[in-house]
This record gives C-alpha cells, sequence and structure tokens, in this order.
C-alpha cells in the first residue's frame, strides 16, 4: 500500500506540474466563461434596441387586391416577427432597386391570391421565408372563403385559430430532454480515454526506453506500479473535467438569466442527480478497463514510435463501442438488441448502459449485473495488466508477439 500511494502521489505531481495539462484545463476554462458570458456582453451591448423595429430588416409585401391589403400585412407581420413588414404600390422595377441598395431585405409580389413572386438579394441555404408564406396566404385564402360563404370575419378568424389542447403523461424517460447531457457524457468518456490512456501508454514506454523502468521493477510491485499510473490518470482526468464542467456551471449560475430561452443549454446543467451519480460510476470504471489495457500494451512496446501501432487494436474497439451507441442515440432506439449485448461486455457497457439508462427504462438487476461485470473485469483486467507489464518492460527489441506475451505472463 505504501509503493502504491508513493506512485499514486509522484505520478498526479508530474500530471499537475505538465504545462500542456494545466494549459489546457486553463484554456478550457477561459474558453466556456467566455461562452457562457456571451448573451449577458451581448445584451449589454444592445441594451433595449432589440426591440425597436427600427433596426428590423424591412420585408416588402406588394398585392393588387386593395381589400385585402391589410390583413395580408397583419397576418404577414405576426409570422414574420422578426422583419418590419410593409406594403406597398411601387412596381417591380422599383422593388428590385430597393433590395439592392439594402433599403429592403425581401419582397413578396402577389399576382394572385394563391401565387407570388419572391425577390431576394442573396438566397440564404437557411432562408425559410417561401415556406412561412405558404402557410400565411393559405390562411389568408381559407378566411376570404369562409367570409365569401357567409361568415364574420371574427368568426372565419376564430375557426382559423382554434387551439388544441393536449397533455403527455411520460411513464418512462423524455429522451428529448436526457439526449444532450447523454451525448456530452459519451462524447468527453472517448475523449478522456483516448487522450489518458494514450498518456499511460506512453508514459510506460518512455520510462521503459530510458531504462528507469528496470531499477523500478526492482523496487515496487508490479501490480502497486500498474495501479498507481492508472488511478492516478483517472484522479488527473476527473479532477480536469470537475474543472472544467464546475466552472461551466458556475458561469451558467451567474448567467443563467440570460439563457433561460435556451432549452438545451439549460437541460445540459440540469441533470438528475441520480444520472449524475451513474455518469461518474460508469465513467470511472470504463476509464479504468482501458486505462489498464492502455498501460500492459505500453510496457511490450520497445520504442515510442512503436506506441499507436501497438494501441490500434484497443482503439478501435472502444471506437466501435462508440459508433454503435451513437448510431442507436441517433435513431432513437437504444433498446434494441445490439445495445443490450453491448450493455454487459465490459468494454462498450461504460457507454452502452448508461445511454440505456438515461434514455429508456432499464430494470435494477440489468444494471446491478452490468456494473458487477465491470468492477470484476476492471480488476481482472488490472491484475492481468500488471502481471504483462511486469514482463513486458524487461523485453527490448521487436516487439514481442501476443503467443509470447502469454507465454512469459503465464510462467510468471
Amino acid at each position: 500500500m505504501q509503493q502504491f500511494c508513493k506512485i499514486l502521489k509522484f505520478e498526479l505531481k508530474n500530471y499537475f506540474k505538465n504545462k500542456i495539462f494545466v494549459g489546457v484545463t486553463v484554456f478550457l476554462v477561459v474558453l466556456i466563461a467566455v461562452v457562457m458570458f456571451f448573451p449577458r456582453i451581448i445584451a449589454t451591448d444592445t441594451g433595449d434596441t432589440q426591440d425597436d423595429s427600427a433596426n428590423l430588416s424591412v420585408m416588402l409585401v406588394k398585392t393588387d387586391d386593395v381589400t385585402q391589403a391589410d390583413m395580408v400585412q397583419k397576418t404577414f407581420a405576426a409570422f414574420f416577427t422578426e422583419y418590419d413588414v410593409q406594403t406597398t404600390t411601387m412596381d417591380v422595377d422599383e422593388i428590385k432597386d430597393k433590395i439592392l441598395s439594402s433599403e429592403a431585405e425581401c419582397a413578396f409580389v402577389m399576382t394572385s391570391p394563391t401565387a407570388y413572386t419572391y425577390y431576394v438579394n442573396n438566397l440564404s441555404m437557411y432562408d425559410t421565408n417561401t415556406q412561412v408564406a405558404n402557410e400565411v396566404l393559405q390562411q389568408i385564402y381559407q378566411v376570404s372563403a369562409m367570409i365569401n360563404a357567409g361568415m364574420t370575419a371574427e368568426q372565419a378568424t376564430d375557426v382559423m385559430n382554434i387551439q388544441i389542447s393536449s397533455e403527455v403523461q411520460n411513464l418512462g424517460k423524455n429522451q428529448i430532454e436526457n439526449f444532450f447531457y447523454t451525448y456530452i457524457m459519451i462524447f468527453a468518456l472517448y475523449m478522456v480515454i483516448l487522450l489518458y490512456g494514450q498518456m499511460v501508454a506512453t508514459n510506460v514506454a518512455t520510462e521503459k526506453s530510458s531504462r528507469a523502468m528496470e531499477v523500478l521493477i526492482t523496487s515496487a510491485k508490479p501490480t502497486s506500479m500498474m495501479f498507481g499510473k492508472v488511478i492516478a490518470s483517472c484522479l488527473a482526468g476527473l479532477i480536469q473535467l470537475v474543472a472544467v464542467f464546475g466552472s461551466a456551471l458556475v458561469f451558467y449560475n451567474i448567467n443563467k438569466s440570460y439563457w433561460d430561452d435556451n432549452e438545451i443549454i439549460d437541460s445540459l446543467f440540469n441533470i438528475p442527480p441520480e444520472l449524475l451519480g451513474y455518469m461518474l460510476l460508469f465513467f470511472v470504471l470504463g476509464f479504468l478497463i482501458y486505462a489498464f489495457m492502455f498501460g500492459a500494451v505500453g510496457s511490450t512496446a520497445s520504442k515510442l514510435e512503436d506506441i499507436n501501432t501497438s494501441v490500434m487494436p484497443i482503439t478501435l474497439m472502444f471506437v466501435i463501442g462508440f459508433v454503435v451507441v451513437m448510431t442507436s442515440m441517433g435513431s432513437g432506439n437504444v433498446d434494441n438488441t445490439l445495445v443490450k449485448v453491448c450493455s454487459y461486455i465490459p468494454f462498450t457497457s461504460p457507454m452502452a448502459m448508461f445511454t440505456r439508462i438515461a434514455m429508456s427504462t432499464v430494470p435494477c438487476y440489468e444494471i446491478v449485473i452490468s456494473v458487477a461485470v465491470l468492477i470484476g473485469s476492471a480488476v481482472g483486467i488490472g491484475v492481468l495488466s500488471a502481471k504483462i507489464y511486469r514482463v513486458g518492460v524487461l523485453l527490448y527489441g521487436t516487439p514481442p508477439k501476443i503467443t509470447a506475451v502469454i507465454k512469459a505472463v503465464w510462467k510468471a
């Protein structure tokens, strides 16, 4: 235990002395601060002018039907709230000149009650004005038809604006609400495992190439060394994530009133406590499993140049699990057979089971089985990795074959 604590302390010091580690953490915190304070800065700069219609882009509407001009203007203004809608009697050439000179952003020229020409200088790929106009003109036409059939304008408007009341009773999980922080957790797990796993493998290979490992292996147990390195990297990763997401939570609460209209941001910072607990549990267990494997593989590499090739099978295995989970999330069916199977495989269950817990209803016994398999696998892979570590650090020259490593571990 004493050896483990010394190694753990030494490795943690190395992480916190690493300028890249500290620099990346500070950069991410500053970046999040800028993002969280951005709405406040914009609101301060613009003041109350955002409600001033003088600052809205002008939309011109031309219709030859004088009797409907007022209705068209009011209806267009109700639907196009981001524009200053103005009716006009100008001819088409004058309207074009207004748009080209930026005095107006766009224009609708009605050629009949159900037909129009839309004029705009540069048509954006996100321009949905014509779709909205189609709905507006359809509503105007229907109201006019009702009035001509004998209804009053008020009766026709009431019929067109009838409100449908509904109530949703969700007996399980709301996938829309949970999608965003599930995605964030899966993506964070993906990045941290690949980043810190690679760092564990690189550190082990560096010590081996410098021959320092030969001295360390004789003065400390391989298990203490392996668990010390891996848990130190896990703690460093958790501290970095807590610093980044903790600062994001603080900055969000400071600027909460400026993010009230953003449902995505609001859902990200209102994660249910039990789901946050599951997130940390699967994050730590999943990280330990992969970090142990990265450390074991790193000990078998003779040169730093061999690290990327050596860890490729582990990386591919993790990427496959990531793709399966993300594809299932995108389809909305996170309880398909493939994801259920992945929920019990220790290399994919940290992502698969957490996704199922967050976005569907999972029986308690399935969660218990998955966590038990993960804990047992983490311990077993840790012990096996320590044995591979002990054998691998003493093998130099060409990278050893898998069969040679297995034989050496078996004899050890």
